[in-house]
């Protein structure tokens, strides 16, 4: 019992940040219908970002924590302006390419002009200290993502639903053109929705620091292809679904790890992926999706 109770504590810690890297993607493309893989790359300019700072002498937690959201969300600004913006009107599989290109090119660039090795970055290990609750083992991280995804989401839901620009930001997602039409200015929802996109990845590179305690050029990738799945799990546009998707492959990834033998622990990502297939063959709009009627296609 004390042992499934730790491990539905891990689960939740994984979930939580599967959860913010699945928002951070799903409010894009509820937005503009794109699924942004550079979003990775903004964790990962956040991260870099903290590393630079400590390399200038910062030793302040919460100046790291600044630091790695504000980078994040002015590197998705810049994203948003320089890369996807030219190409709003451009068929869908234009915007996935420019999203890859950004990927690569950035990926490319922290590998030439920062290391291709991982750089250390200890100034957030405060944040990942255990304690014991009883016969528990719990870190001080896990509480910090469980708390911080709670606040986030409950802060995103009062935006969307309370504010101006929140419910332009919701009739966009639903119909832009219409939106336009009725004077609501289009670079001004987009820019917000990559903003606070942005915000969420600054949030979850300061988690991934903590964590690992090091920063490298492909530091966002494999998390943004979990967050990808949790999207599709939960329901791609919606962002209850991208919550809930990214809870349920927390919780999937450690299952599947307590289960299998140790020697089979490489086959987590596997499974994982697998019993994912299982579930969108029974629920192919996802957890949480909405049922759309695609009709006859066209010759």
């Amino acid at each position: 019992m004390d042992y499934a109770i730790q491990q539905i504590v891990n689960a939740l810690a994984f979930g939580s940040e599967y959860a913010l890297l699945a928002l951070g993607l799903a409010l894009v493309f509820s937005i503009m219908g794109l699924v942004n893989f550079a979003h990775g790359e903004i964790i990962a300019v956040a991260g870099y970002s903290v590393f630079f700072a400590v390399a200038l002498g910062l030793q302040s937690v919460l100046g790291a924590v600044t630091i790695a959201i504000v980078m994040g969300i002015v590197t998705a600004l810049v994203f948003e302006r320089v890369a996807f913006r030219p190409v709003r009107y451009a068929p869908t599989t234009t915007g996935l390419l420019t999203a890859f290109g950004v990927s690569i090119v950035v990926q490319n660039m922290l590998t030439l002009f920062v290391s291709p090795k991982a750089r250390a970055v200890s100034v957030l290990g405060p944040l990942n200290q255990t304690f014991f609750i009883g016969p528990y083992a719990v870190s001080s991280l896990q509480l910090l993502e469980l708390a911080v995804t709670i606040i986030a989401i409950v802060a995103l839901v009062l935006f969307l639903n309370r504010s101006l620009l929140g419910l332009a930001i919701r009739a966009a997602a639903r119909d832009f053109s219409t939106v336009r039409l009725m004077g609501v200015k289009a670079n001004r929802v987009i820019a917000t929705g990559f903003a606070l996109s942005g915000f969420l990845a600054g949030l979850v590179a300061v988690f991934i620091l903590a964590r690992r305690g090091s920063v490298e050029p492909d530091f966002g990738s494999a998390p943004v292809i979990k967050a990808f799945v949790a999207c599709v799990l939960g329901g791609f546009g919606s962002l209850a679904g991208a919550a809930v998707g990214g809870m349920v492959l927390g919780f999937l990834d450690v299952a599947i790890l307590v289960a299998l033998p140790q020697k089979f622990g490489g086959l987590r990502d596997a499974l994982t992926y697998f019993l994912v297939g299982v579930v969108l063959f029974w629920r192919p709009q996802g957890l949480l999706g909405r049922t759309v009627e695609l009709g006859d296609k066209e010759v």
